[in-house]
């Protein structure tokens, strides 16, 4: 089993990483195969709505990093999106990323994947109603499963080490996929 983690916050080691980490720990234990990709890291590009995703290939018209990522996703059998409320939505760099999944819609190649989500927030899990209301359409959208997320309350970098119980759910969740 092959597990992609896609982490749309700024900050490395801040609180969406850990949270990823402990559930990518729990899937080394069981033997599975991960990679951890940061989107800040990349430079995608914004969807302009050419539709030439929808024909024949299947494929972007646009030249970015995002083919990297593309490669990635279609490898992996579950995928981790970990990002941080902005807005009540997500970060910029993860909305791309959503955007450019546009690919996936008429090839189907995200079909029976399943998907998990990890969103940190100040506010805790009442400010991800719409952020994760967001995720479930595009997930069922793309043929995508959703298994479950982690909403823990968590604001300054590296605050989500004082709350063991998500500590412990996020890797005990990695063990159990």
């Amino acid at each position: 089993m092959k597990i992609l983690a896609l982490i749309g916050s700024p900050r490395k080691g801040g609180n969406t990483d850990i949270l990823v980490d402990k559930i990518l720990e729990g899937c080394n234990e069981k033997g599975f195969s991960s990679e951890k990709l940061y989107l800040y890291d990349f430079s995608i590009s914004a969807c302009n709505d050419c539709r030439l995703c929808k024909s024949e290939n299947y494929e972007c018209a646009i030249k970015d990093d995002m083919q990297q990522i593309y490669f990635s996703m279609v490898e992996a059998d579950i995928i981790i999106f970990g990002t941080p409320v902005y807005w009540y939505g997500p970060t910029g760099q993860m909305k791309l990323l959503i955007d450019r999944m546009r690919p996936f819609i008429a090839s189907r190649k995200m079909q029976g994947k399943k998907a998990f989500l990890v969103v940190p927030s100040e506010e805790g899990a009442k400010a991800c109603k719409a952020l994760l209301e967001m995720f479930r359409m595009s997930f069922d959208y793309l043929g995508m499963e959703f298994i479950g997320s982690i909403l823990s309350k968590a604001y300054e970098r590296g605050e989500v080490w004082g709350n063991k119980e998500d500590l412990r759910k996020a890797y005990e969740l990695g063990k159990s996929l």
